[in-house]
């Protein structure tokens, strides 16, 4: 990835850091942004990489662990996310993937690739990752790795546009992170304005 990236996801130097060098630490960072603050998920690869005794995440070496040994990495106070358990799994089983398909090279998912369209795809074959996170993932490689292959911002769905705040691939710092925020809560109270007028 591009050494001149600077990320402000974590709101900690040392894991933003992390995330802008190592691919597969984003990628970790992204699958753990669900049910907890976006601060907290994407700080998670970095006490991970800490708690494990090394520099940055090693697919390989997290697919091997015991996974009964990993589940305790990351539920040890602090813990890593809201359900340590059931995200040390999925961790475990985004990495498994990464070595079986891309000899655990996480940036082989989107390097080289031609179109937005096909990064897309490649994306959404990843454990834990539905079409909404593979969407916010490739408008984050778009907006913040420079990473635009061919048609990325009509693939990137709603989350593509240049000058809209409404993911992680949005935040350059805590201004445009309060502004995330605004509209992930506004996006919430919709939806359940909406359950209660169909369910009355």
């Amino acid at each position: 990835m591009d050494k001149d990236i600077t990320m402000r996801l974590a709101q900690q130097p040392e894991a933003d850091a992390l995330l802008a060098r190592s691919p597969l630490a984003a990628l970790v960072g992204m699958l753990l942004d669900q049910q907890v603050p976006m601060e907290w998920a994407f700080s998670g690869p970095h006490t991970i990489a800490e708690r494990l005794g090394a520099d940055d995440l090693d697919a390989h070496a997290i697919a091997a662990y015991d996974p009964e040994a990993f589940a305790a990495l990351l539920s040890r106070k602090p813990a890593v996310h809201r359900y340590p358990g059931s995200m040390a799994k999925r961790i475990q089983q985004l990495c498994a993937y990464l070595v079986e398909h891309y000899d655990g090279d996480a940036e082989a998912v989107w390097k080289g690739v031609g179109t937005g369209a096909e990064v897309l795809r490649r994306l959404k074959e990843l454990p834990g990752y539905g079409e909404q996170k593979a969407q916010i993932f490739l408008a984050m490689l778009g907006k913040r790795f420079g990473v635009r292959p061919k048609g990325w911002r009509e693939a990137a769905g709603g989350y593509g546009p240049a000058n809209v705040y409404r993911s992680a691939a949005d935040i350059t710092g805590p201004e445009s992170l309060a502004k995330v925020r605004a509209h992930k809560q506004e996006m919430k109270a919709a939806a359940k304005a909406e359950q209660k007028a169909a369910s009355g």
